[in-house]
């Protein structure tokens, strides 16, 4: 693989014109769902308000959706402990509700009604966040970890890479018990093959990447 040191706004350009481009006008006439996946230690969330920035410059609606805002509830989460790896896995996002509430309205034919998050872990209640109505030609951005084993139907899909010496580095003490469970992500669901776009990001300030597909 080749790599190419970039920015991250002249990254979201790219991007954001790969998305705009003429001949994509079927998938823009309807709405278009983009994956940026990565551990946490990878900081998704910047990439994702990035690229949201660079749509709304060419006059794309978009909405930002965090992967965080759609964690089951606690009960369930840390049924098997609050460091089960397998739970972690398989157990901790609402995968379903992804689903039904993002991924469904935004498929041909749908509302656009998308619901941006779902769960406050922080609370652990229901966040009853109001639905939002994307038009159509509007971008969903779905940021967080562990996306690309779930099938997801994103448009253009992008994996935020870290070495392991580096994730082990950037991951706050009390969340390194989840290290194993990307080390398995990395080899059972290899998002660097199923990703569109993989950005390596062992230093955040000198990202380089694979370049457009």
């Amino acid at each position: 693989m080749q790599w190419e040191a970039i920015t991250w706004q002249r990254m979201a350009e790219r991007l954001a014109g790969h998305l705009d481009a003429p001949e994509r006008a079927d998938e823009q006439a309807g709405w278009q769902r983009v994956g940026v996946d990565g551990a946490p230690a990878a900081e998704t969330g910047v990439l994702a308000g990035e690229l949201a920035d660079a749509l709304r410059s060419r006059g794309r609606p978009v909405l930002v959706v965090a992967a965080g805002g759609f964690l089951r509830p606690a009960s369930l989460r840390f049924e098997f402990g609050r460091q089960d790896v397998d739970a972690y896995l398989s157990g901790w996002y609402d995968t379903a509700a992804l689903w039904r509430e993002v991924f469904g309205p935004t498929d041909p034919g749908g509302t656009g009604r998308v619901l941006p998050d779902l769960w406050d872990p922080v609370t652990d209640r229901a966040t009853r966040s109001p639905y939002v109505e994307l038009p159509s030609g509007g971008v969903v951005i779905v940021h967080g970890p562990l996306l690309l084993g779930h099938w997801f139907p994103f448009d253009l899909s992008v994996h935020i890479r870290l070495s392991p010496g580096a994730l082990a580095r950037r991951t706050e003490e009390s969340a390194r018990w989840t290290l194993p469970a990307f080390a398995r992500y990395e080899a059972d669901t290899d998002p660097a093959s199923a990703a569109d776009v993989v950005v390596r990001a062992d230093d955040p300030r000198h990202p380089a990447w694979s370049g457009l597909p």
